[in-house]
């Protein structure tokens, strides 16, 4: 298969007009010669799969349900909006569930299903949170960083726990971080810490910061908070919920100022009432109330949101972030942050034909898994 004529996002961060050729569900040609068969674009743009690395489920399914029929439903619902992979996120619940759960990632990987995302692994999100910054995770469920219980579960599913969650502040924390850092991406989340342990969390391995604002303490010139301590190392990387209502759009434009589009990650943070009407949604044993877009717990508290990736890239661009840098936050950095750059994330001879053909301003006109159109 051969195209021409398109402009294409390459891994220099930057549209570029060219040809491209797929050949057994890889990209095996880019910004070379086209073929005398080739498919002419007329200039249509072409960009990376996108990678969610922060979502719980969508279509009235959630990742810790379990639920091998949920898993599917929920990767096709990703493939049809160009989300070609992710990384399901479990919400804090007993290990037992949690178990459960990621057993359904592994079948899905395993079953090889046709015109679905990939798991590219997946997001501990919990239980080793803090009480007071918890936000819509169920407390009844939170436990002390346990390296133990995280190795158990990690093994159970076949190692896919790329990404695992910690409040820097807890007993055990920078131990839990200094073991767990060797398996994983590990991630500063749910927390009430302060700069001083924030800081000690990233010297000890920690190099990512789960859907940045959120579930932390804001910045404040005389208690910097983890915000900060972040934004000054240069090896972590920031999730961002850029849905336009967990993030302001300043707040968003502000990140990627201070953390530079090399290290921000867009995120959908979906809950199960993604691409659902309004109505009233389970969360982790939380009864959640979705009204005119927005979920939130019967007390009030903003849940996760109920949109998909794609769609807070289109956002974050219409809130003032420059195109090529949203792209890049929800393509080759969330693959790196997961471990998987060598396979997807950008259109390089090699990798995975995950792509989507879109317009100038990004609406989708077709989505390719391996170099199948959906």
């Amino acid at each position: 298969m051969n195209f021409k004529n398109a402009m294409i996002y390459t891994p220099r961060f930057r549209f570029e007009l060219g040809a491209f050729s797929v050949e057994d569900g890889r990209f095996t040609q880019v910004l070379g010669e086209p073929a005398a068969d080739a498919v002419d674009l007329e200039g249509a743009y072409v960009i990376p799969g996108l990678i969610d690395v922060h979502t719980h489920g969508n279509s009235g399914y959630d990742f810790s349900d379990g639920s091998d029929e949920g898993m599917s439903t929920m990767a096709k619902y990703l493939a049809s909006c160009g989300i070609t992979s992710f990384a399901p996120t479990s919400l804090t619940l007993p290990y037992e569930q949690l178990a459960k759960a990621y057993a359904t990632a592994r079948n899905l990987l395993e079953r090889k299903e046709q015109g679905v995302a990939t798991v590219r692994g997946i997001h501990m999100e919990g239980p080793f949170f803090s009480m007071a910054k918890k936000g819509a995770q169920n407390g009844e469920y939170l436990r002390l960083p346990d390296y133990v219980a995280f190795k158990a579960l990690n093994e159970g599913c076949g190692n896919l726990i790329k990404i695992a969650d910690v409040a820097p502040e807890l007993p055990g924390a920078e131990d839990f971080i200094r073991s767990a850092k060797a398996d994983c991406t590990v991630s500063i989340a749910h927390t009430d810490t302060d700069y001083d342990h924030a800081a000690k969390a990233i010297a000890a391995g920690a190099t990512h910061m789960t859907h940045l604002y959120n579930g932390m303490n804001g910045i404040h010139h005389r208690k910097p908070g983890p915000i900060v301590a972040a934004a000054e190392a240069e090896n972590v990387s920031a999730e961002l919920i850029s849905d336009g209502l967990h993030v302001h759009p300043a707040a968003v434009r502000f990140a990627f100022r201070v953390f530079g589009a090399e290290r921000m990650v867009l995120i959908s943070d979906s809950l199960r009432c993604c691409g659902m009407p309004d109505g009233e949604y389970e969360i982790g044993g939380q009864q959640a109330f979705l009204s005119g877009g927005v979920a939130r717990l019967a007390d009030g508290t903003l849940a996760g949101s109920a949109t998909n990736v794609y769609d807070c890239m289109l956002r974050a661009i219409s809130f003032g972030v420059p195109r090529e840098d949203a792209i890049r936050a929800a393509t080759w950095n969330p693959a790196r942050q997961l471990g998987c750059l060598a396979e997807v994330g950008s259109i390089e001879q090699g990798k995975v034909a995950d792509f989507v053909i879109c317009d100038a301003a990004l609406s989708r006109k077709a989505v390719y898994l391996a170099g199948q159109r959906l």
